[in-house]
Formats: structure tokens, sequence, C-alpha cells
């Protein structure tokens, strides 16, 4: 096992011991109550079995038999979630047929930040990761379960639904995903289009008309962003079945593994002998492992807030040093968009997640020795799942890569670490995505141009103010302000500005996301200007230094000027009335900072 790897699970497993400890406990009280059902009361049972069949209502009585809990994100206006339409009858049918019963317990909602890009909506994607977790837990809050199917995909959905899982510990579970949608437009060209319109260059119709090509079907998107980060890390995880997250919607395969996942939860109930419940499963080695996962990939930054909160949520404490130290550990093994050219279903066809898995493994970089939904180990995830006559096997996986512009060896990897820094000095710390930048490093001295809203660029933007080597502050975007959105619109017009030959580079308060590319961007910057940080006290001409060599962070003003300057205040409120953002009002006020998971259902519980 790898030195480093293995000292940052210690230190993880060291200062979590106590939280563990009572994670553990709440969730083995659970098991010992189980299911109530056993003792409900006459009109309480009736209700829970109201509306199934004779036969149903005779096995929920009986007590011998699985009751499945499908908890589900389906919607038929985004993509990713629209394949979900039929999972709830298929995946009863399923279980039906080895004996069990299933019920669908409850919806949880999935927003798109790619529609609410740059919209009022964009403002409550963040905390609906929370919303959804809570979701979660209501939908398992009748306590009439054995297990849990949980059905989500993208940006908060598949956090949300792992948090609110782990609450619920004592249930084994099993994520079961739908696929990315088939390649459309090349993600490169896509980008072009967007940097073009940014200039003027083509209109809104040819811009429409690129991303319709590029978003174009049910299924995920194609990118490396946060959605198929989800995926890649859950089942890394050991939380789906080998080498179903990357399988299309509506493909004989896709539904082979629906069915095999509907019947794997069945086998680990604690009413047989293979009782294998999440909260055992999600432990500092696994968590660990989807840590390697993410940045051996160059996977989303999202995750250095989703993995904090799901780290607490199953008891243990994770914070940015752990992700930095596991950065310089792994290599980058993968070029996917936004890191490369390819796409996610260039990665599968270069061997995807078994190959991906044995290098891990071959490598030292993974904990072998963890629980998953098919038992202890990870050897079962170098294999494949393949249709042999109809019937589902899995193979042994590749033993190297078909593409080597899209799949590398540890040996001979694309970058000697995994692409994430993490900066600190007198601005606070944040976390810069390089796996995608055009050099291998970051260093940047330039003065600051400030704005206190993203929408201020653009104006700027067009009137040529940015045509100079500078650093871009955007502030008041943090979670206590206005719910930390994403600030994917800034990125065409700082990518113009490269490419015309001017060191730029971007300092936040709020996310880029996994779409992070080739433009520098130390975001999430914590502590947030409207908490005390620094960022606040920032003025245009500033020198600001940005350097992932040395980790630097830092606004080059002398002390004595900086404690004459007075923060800025803004008022932020139209960012918190309208489309809703008024009901969260009480939920940005509990939020935490991004290293702390930028969470509100732990506020009243120690982070550090």
């Amino acid at each position: 096992m790898n030195t480093l790897i293995q000292e940052v699970t210690d230190r993880i497993i060291e200062r979590s011991q106590d939280s563990r400890k009572a994670y553990l406990a709440k969730i083995e009280k659970a098991r010992l109550q189980g299911p109530h059902r056993g003792i409900l009361s006459c009109g309480n049972l009736a209700h829970g079995f109201a509306a199934c069949g004779a036969e149903e209502k005779a096995d929920l009585r009986s007590m011998t038999k699985a009751n499945i809990a499908i908890v589900s994100s389906y919607n038929d206006m985004l993509s990713a979630h629209q394949p979900y339409d039929d999972y709830p009858a298929i995946l009863k049918k399923a279980i039906a047929e080895v004996g069990s019963i299933a019920q669908f317990a409850g919806g949880v909602p999935a927003m798109c930040d790619g529609v609410t890009q740059g919209n009022p909506g964009m403002d409550l994607s963040l905390m609906s990761r929370d919303v959804i977790a809570m979701s979660t837990a209501v939908a398992l809050s009748h306590n009439m379960f054995d297990g849990t199917l949980m059905l989500g995909i993208c940006d908060k959905i598949v956090p949300g639904l792992l948090m609110g899982a782990l609450s619920f510990g004592h249930l084994p579970t099993i994520f079961v995903p739908a696929g990315p949608m088939p390649s459309g437009l090349p993600n490169k060209e896509k980008a072009r289009v967007r940097q073009a319109y940014a200039e003027g260059k083509v209109g809104r119709a040819e811009l429409l008309e690129a991303e319709s090509q590029s978003y174009h079907s049910a299924g995920t998107c194609t990118f490396y962003g946060t959605a198929n980060s989800n995926q890649l890390v859950v089942e890394i995880m050991g939380l789906h079945l080998p080498g179903s997250s990357f399988v299309n919607p509506g493909t004989p395969l896709r539904a082979a593994l629906t069915d095999a996942a509907a019947r794997q939860v069945t086998r680990i109930t604690d009413l047989g002998d293979n009782y294998m419940p999440i909260g055992h499963i999600v432990d500092a080695k696994a968590i660990v492992n989807g840590l390697v996962g993410l940045l051996a990939t160059g996977g989303s930054t999202n995750h250095t807030m989703h993995l904090v909160a799901v780290a607490r949520a199953a008891g243990y404490i994770v914070n940015w040093d752990d992700f930095s130290d596991i950065s310089n550990a792994v290599p980058l093994l993968t070029r996917i968009y936004p890191n490369g050219s390819a796409d996610i279903n260039h990665f599968t066809a270069a061997g995807g997640m078994s190959l991906l898995f044995k290098e891990l493994l071959d490598g030292g970089l993974l904990h072998n020795d963890v629980n998953t939904i098919c038992g202890r180990g990870l050897e079962r995830y170098t294999k494949e799942p393949v249709l042999n006559d109809g019937v589902l096997e899995w193979r042994d996986g590749p033993t190297a890569s078909f593409d080597s512009n899209v799949v590398a060896s540890v040996a001979q990897p694309f970058k000697p670490d995994g692409g994430l820094s993490v900066l600190h000095g007198n601005l606070g710390r944040a976390v810069m995505k390089t796996s995608a930048l055009r050099e291998t490093h970051c260093m940047i001295k330039a003065p600051a141009v400030v704005f206190e809203d993203q929408f201020e660029l653009a104006a700027a933007f067009k009137a040529g103010d940015l045509n100079k080597d500078c650093i871009v502050v955007v502030r008041f975007q943090g979670p206590s302000a206005i719910g930390m959105p994403e600030l994917h619109s800034l990125t065409p017009p700082l990518g113009v500005l490269q490419d015309k030959g001017y060191k730029v580079a971007l300092v936040t308060d709020g996310r880029m996301s996994g779409a992070s590319g080739k433009v520098p961007a130390a975001i999430h910057v914590t502590p947030e200007a409207c908490k005390g940080g620094l960022l606040a006290k920032v003025q245009s001409g500033d020198m600001i230094e940005l350097n992932t060599q040395t980790g630097v962070m830092s606004l080059l003003v002398d002390k004595t000027e900086l404690a004459k300057r007075e923060a800025k205040v803004t008022d932020f409120s139209q960012h918190q009335i309208g489309m809703g953002r008024e009901m969260f009002a009480g939920m940005r006020s509990t939020l935490t900072g991004a290293e702390q998971g930028a969470c509100s259902l732990f506020f009243d519980q120690e982070l550090n």
C-alpha cells in the first residue's frame, strides 16, 4: 500500500475515533430495533401496505421476506434522470422473482446546473444536496424496509442520496445508475463554439445548435463533470455493481445490470447470512478509495465539499489536506474532457472502470481490504459485465489501455500527481483543479480586478477592460452569501483572454465545478468574503500571487495597509429573494464553510 495514502487513512481514522464510534453505535441500535413493521399497530401496518396486493400484504405481515425501499430522483425534464421512469416497475418485478417485495418509498428533487447556470435557480443548487439528504431520510422514516435501492446520477443528487442513506446506515443499500447518453458533438468543439460566441464570432443560433448536438438524448452528459465523477466514486467505494457506472441507457446490458442490482440487494439484508449495510461499507478506507479514484481521474472539484459532507454523515472528518496529500500520491490516469478531448464513452471503450481498478490496485493505490455490495475486496471490480446469450456475466477486464491517449498506466501516467492543489495564504484556503491546465503548474502574479457579482464580468470583458494580465476576483459567491452558485459563464471570456496571450486566473469563494478547465481558478475560497474573509478587503489593482508549486495564495498588500481598510459590504439580497430562494434563508445561515462541506446538516457538531 502506498505509504502516503496509508498515512492519510490512519489520520482520518485517528481524528474521527469518537464520531465514528458514535455513528456505529447509532446504526447498530437501529439494526437491533429492526424494521418497525414487525411491532406496528394494526392500523399503522395497514397504512404501510394498503396499496399492496394480497400476496405482498401477506409477505409483509410475515417478516420473512425482505422489503426493499426504492428512492428515486426521476424527472423527465432532465436527461440523466429520465431513464428512471420505468425503473420502479422493473426493480419490483426483479425483486418479486426472487421472493421479496419492493415499495417506492419516495422521490427526491433533482435539479441541473446545466439548466440553471447563470440564472436565479442556480443559487439553490448546492443547498439542494442537503434537501435531497433530508428527503431521503423522510422516504425511509416509515421504517418498513430491509434494504434500499438509490436511483440518482447528477451533481448534488448522489451525494445527497449518500448522506441520507448513511443516516440509515443499518440498511443495505445499492446505487443503481442509468448511464451516460451516447457521444454527440465532441466536447472540444462545443467549447470552441462557446468561446466563439463569447467573442461575438457566432450567434445564438449557432451556439444553441452546438449545445443541442452535445446534449442530445436521454442519459448523463458525457463530459467528466460532477455527474460522472459521482458514478466513478460510488463504484470505487463499492456501492455499484462492478462495471455498471457507464453503460448507456436503453441497452440490453443496462437492463440486465438493473435487474442484477435489484436481486443483489435482497441477498445482503439482515434476513440472510450475508448482511452488509451501507454503514459498514462506507468506512475510512472506502472514503480514501473514493478520493483516490476521484483524483487519479481529474474528477470534479465539487467533491472537495461533497465527499467531506458524505464522510461526516458516516462519522468521519476529512479535510482538504487529505485531498492534497492523496493528489500528491496518485498519478493522473485519464484524459476525459475537460482535462482531455475524450468523453466518458471513450473512457469506457479504452478500458473503463475495470482497467482503472486494476491499475490502481496493482499500483498499491487502493485499499483492497474493504467491504462492497458484492463481498469483501475489489477484485470483482477488475472484471467487466457482458451479456453471453442474454445472460449477464462478468469477464476479466483488459490488462492494458486500448487508447493510451485516454487511459494511461501507473507506470506511464499523464501526470505524476492527481491534478488538485490546495492553496493557502492570507486570503485563506482554496482548491485549484490543475489537471486541465495547459501548464503543469499555475504560477501567476498579477493585479486584481474585483467584481461583486459574476454578471459584472461580462460587461468588463466586452468593454475591453480585461485585456491585460490580471487575476479576476469574484467575491460574495460563497455558501452563506448566496448559496455558492457555479460560475461556468466566466470560463469562455477568461479563455478568450488566455488565448490572446494574457496571463489570467480566477479567485472566488464560489464554485466552478467539474467543468473547471484551462483557466487557473482558485475556487471555494474560505473563509468566504461575507464571513470575515480577507477577500472582502481586496481592491482592484492589488497584486495577488497564485502558485500551485508552493501552495501559495496571497494578497501582496502590506499588513498595515490592510489593517486600515474596511471590509467591503455588499447587498446581495437580490440573490436571496425570488425563485424560492427566500425559503432557504435558514439553511444559508447554518451552512458550514466550503472545507467543512458547505453543509447545513451537521452545523451543531464539531467538524474541524
